[in-house]
């Protein structure tokens, strides 16, 4: 059995620069929307609008800093993504190994009637 994929959280960590932003954050402990445009080949309010999906998701979480912003990754909600695709990966693991099953009987199937 799998667990409820949040669809919403697969849409926000699928894309390649948001994944980058959260390794940064990761690495860095946390960040602004100017300290992360300095490093990805995007523009600041690009960064401020991918943060704020990483934020509606619970990704990350915003404290204020000044006039900016502070971003920091939600450790929870990440174990969480992460357990959420391991069990997606089993149940395709289960599915696949059963495909194989399937086709290994077929062609055992296939080579015991061409044999007769």
């Amino acid at each position: 059995m799998t667990a409820a994929v949040d669809d919403d959280l697969w849409s926000a960590v699928g894309d390649p620069t948001r994944r980058r932003m959260l390794d940064l954050l990761l690495v860095d402990g946390d960040g602004t929307a100017t300290s992360l445009s300095e490093q990805l080949p995007v523009t600041r309010q690009a960064v401020a609008k991918h943060l704020g999906v990483l934020d509606r998701v619970g990704l990350v979480h915003a404290s204020s800093a000044g006039r900016e912003r502070r971003y920091r990754v939600d450790e929870v909600q990440l174990a969480r993504a992460v357990a959420q695709l391991s069990s997606v990966g089993a149940a395709w693991d289960a599915r696949l190994r059963r495909i194989k099953e399937i086709a290994e009987a077929i062609q055992r199937s296939k080579d015991q009637h061409g044999t007769q």
